[in-house]
């Protein structure tokens, strides 16, 4: 799937923690579909840590384009703390003290979960 030029659709930061793994595009609306990195959360890297695959992923409507509604299908990552035996996820408030992202879709992400 093309999906040169969506990255600037998207607000700012979001390409440091997640990979656009594909684009639908039709006449009335443009859906963007987001898979946060298997890279595990800083906070965890001193730990054991596998990743377990995706919570269910969650659609956000954002600004329309050109007539155009566009949404992001976001999936965020869970990871498995192997000596613990328990789940973990980034915590979103720290990305946002911390990167490019900005704080109002950190602060979108952290009040998810």
């Amino acid at each position: 799937m093309e999906t040169n030029g969506y990255h600037l659709l998207l607000p700012e930061g979001t390409l440091d923690y997640f990979t656009i793994s594909d684009v639908k595009e039709s006449s009335t609306e443009i859906v963007i579909y987001l898979e946060e990195k298997n890279e595990a959360p800083q906070e965890y890297s001193e730990s054991k840590v596998e990743s377990k695959g995706f919570y269910d992923p969650i659609v956000v409507q954002d600004f329309p384009i050109r007539g155009k509604k566009v949404y992001l299908n976001i999936r965020r990552r869970r990871w498995v703390l192997k000596d613990e035996n328990r789940y973990v996820s980034r915590n979103w408030k720290l990305v946002a003290q911390g990167s490019r992202m900005t704080q109002e879709f950190a602060t979108f992400l952290k009040e998810l979960y």
